[in-house]
């Protein structure tokens, strides 16, 4: 037991972590932008897609769970990461040079972050954590989004998600081992591609559901 804490309390442990955690949160964008998608097909394919995933019972509350069991270690992680490097370099250089390959990205990553949390915290009050017993989730959704100001911070937060995901998913890949020069470019694209799906795909569906209300 003594390698399992002494890998994951050093900081390439923590970065391990960071990297696993963040692409698992990868791929559940992906599943949870295909089911918003069903958004598209109208009030009954969305209010059907709802349904089958709350008829999963037991698995969705472990799936939940496990998400906020991740979230945790990934948040945590970060924050004492981004403490670690800040003790390290406590004050700025006098002259603030990018470096090769930064990006808005890799310079934001706490702070793109801490705003996703808040807006997770957020998302979750308005359509997790409210009474579903008279209504249904696309009525929920729709009196959201029938709110200038929610789609506004909605679509805010989507371009918030995509910036730290253009970094966060091919830099992952990088701890977890590749980093090679004809690897590096390619993930790179792909983290851009992926970021750009997070984005529009997500931060088009409010606009797309005020137009409807």
């Amino acid at each position: 037991m003594n390698w399992l804490t002494n890998t994951f309390g050093s900081s390439v442990g923590k970065k391990l972590m960071m990297a696993v955690t963040g692409l698992f949160f990868c791929v559940f964008l992906v599943l949870h932008l295909a089911g918003n998608l069903t958004l598209y097909m109208g009030k009954d394919a969305f209010n059907s897609y709802a349904e089958h995933l709350h008829s999963l019972g037991p698995l969705l509350t472990l799936a939940e769970w496990g998400l906020l069991t991740f979230a945790i270690i990934h948040i945590s992680t970060g924050l004492f990461l981004f403490y670690q490097n800040y003790k390290a370099r406590p004050t700025r250089y006098a002259v603030n040079k990018r470096a090769g390959g930064r990006t808005l990205g890799s310079a934001t990553m706490p702070y793109t972050g801490v705003l996703l949390l808040l807006f997770v915290i957020y998302h979750l009050f308005n359509f997790h954590f409210v009474d579903k017993t008279h209504t249904t989730i696309f009525q929920i959704v729709s009196n959201a989004f029938a709110q200038p100001g929610y789609v506004l911070i909605y679509t805010f937060a989507m371009i918030i998600a995509a910036v730290h995901v253009s970094h966060g998913f091919w830099s992952a890949f990088q701890t977890l081992g590749a980093n090679h020069p004809k690897y590096t470019p390619f993930l790179r694209g792909l983290s851009l591609v992926f970021s750009l799906i997070v984005g529009i795909g997500f931060g088009f569906i409010p606009v797309y559901v005020s137009l409807l209300v």
